[in-house]
């Protein structure tokens, strides 16, 4: 999962240049790139002014607290994970996600203790966006959205449907906005390490977009997206000269998400 946390990140650091509507090069999933590069700037400018100095703040408290503070928020997910599963037809992973709740609530105190994972219990998560996306709902364009950074339409228009599983309709706005507050906070210190590797290249904002589509890819696909056959049409005639499977390690982009 370290390539995905450079996902926030996106929508936090460095600028770009804008293409031309007539420009050749243009990528077809991202037709408002103008829009979406401005709003890629404004994003940093809140980022250096507001959320970069708040979580260095936040850092101050100590490291268990936050980290029981993550997994109570986390927790929250666990039904919406649980119903997207059963829609999805992964049953077992449904009873995973609905035991982890169960479990991480009670024994875990409100989810501040993750006891799940060490049972055997780990993060089956899913949304009503990549439901919608197993369902064959085309996934939009790309967009760079205030503070949340990037998305497709389909993934956000799912936000709505997981907000209304328990236990979110009983949380207050406070609460609420402090949820998104220790998930955003948490985040953004975990993606420090990460704010060389866009610096470094060439158009970082090209660059995170792909990560974003990877990323949203083996979320849909459960980390096995389809191939695309364009890709491979120039190595046809190599088939009988050698196994492609002995030649190449893929297993870099098999792990789940450690940011």
């Amino acid at each position: 999962m370290k390539k995905y946390g450079l996902l926030l990140l996106v929508s936090l650091l460095t600028t770009g240049c804008s293409s031309t509507p007539d420009d050749p090069y243009a990528d077809p999933r991202d037709p408002f790139e103008d829009f979406n590069r401005g709003m890629w700037e404004f994003n940093r400018d809140v980022d250096k002014a507001v959320i970069k100095p708040a979580a260095e703040t936040y850092e101050y408290i100590p490291q268990p607290i936050r980290t029981s503070l993550y997994q109570a928020v986390e927790n929250l997910e666990e039904p919406s994970s649980f119903v997207n599963n059963l829609l999805q037809w992964k049953v077992a992973d449904a009873g995973i996600s609905l035991g982890r709740f169960v479990v991480n609530s009670t024994v875990g105190l409100v989810g501040l203790f993750d006891v799940a994972t060490p049972m055997g219990l780990t993060k089956r998560e899913e949304s009503f966006g990549q439901t919608l996306a197993v369902w064959g709902v085309p996934e939009g364009p790309y967009l760079m959205l205030p503070l949340m950074g990037p998305t497709v339409v389909v993934d956000r228009g799912g936000d709505y449907a997981d907000g209304q599983y328990f236990p979110y309709p009983l949380l207050s706005w406070p609460l609420d906005v402090a949820r998104y507050a220790i998930k955003g906070l948490e985040m953004r210190l975990r993606l420090r390490e990460q704010e060389r590797v866009l610096e470094n290249s060439l158009d970082p904002y090209s660059f995170v977009k792909d990560v974003y589509y990877q990323r949203w890819q083996d979320q849909v696909f459960d980390g096995n997206p389809p191939l695309e056959d364009e890709d491979f049409d120039d190595f046809d005639d190599f088939d009988d000269d050698w196994n492609a499977d002995d030649e190449f390690d893929d297993s870099d982009d098999s792990g789940d998400e450690s940011y």
